[in-house]
């Protein structure tokens, strides 16, 4: 996972080896080791290279995420990747329980679903969305004065 992670992510970032091992501080070779899997950097190394394309330690060295059969490469900071749901028959669907754990949804939550029609759906609970359109009224008001 580790030297697949440290492929997609450099390429992600259209970055070649020597690049990637000039910000780290290494060789272009050790790098290239550590993407083929022939050896593991320390942890001060893990811990730049985490810093470095913006994603944590945990994800960097662990993440083995798949949309179908394709491979991804771990999500920066802050974002997630839950997999897929499937549509049921009267359009409901079963939100994964780490991304209900990380928004702290629980049942009886509202919620407010968004789309674009280029990008797609999104889901923001009602509070945090009603209490974000006040503040843009509010301030629309003041500055109309």
């Amino acid at each position: 996972m580790f030297s697949d992670n440290l492929l997609y992510l450099r390429n992600l970032k259209g970055l070649s080896q020597e690049q990637v091992a000039e910000a780290v501080g290494i060789s272009r070779q050790s790098y290239s080791k550590w993407e083929q899997g022939d050896t593991f950097p320390d942890i001060d190394k893990c811990d730049k290279l985490a810093k470095f394309y913006g994603v944590t330690i945990d994800s960097l060295i662990h993440a083995d995420e798949k949309i179908g059969k394709t491979k991804i490469a771990p999500a920066p900071i802050g974002k997630h990747l839950w997999g897929t749901v499937t549509i049921g028959s009267k359009g409901q669907i079963v939100i994964p329980k780490n991304a209900r754990d990380t928004f702290d949804m629980k049942e009886g939550d509202r919620l407010v679903v968004l789309g674009d029609e280029s990008q797609g759906i999104a889901l923001i609970k009602a509070e945090i969305f009603e209490k974000q359109m006040q503040e843009m009224l509010e301030r629309s008001q003041r500055s109309a004065e």
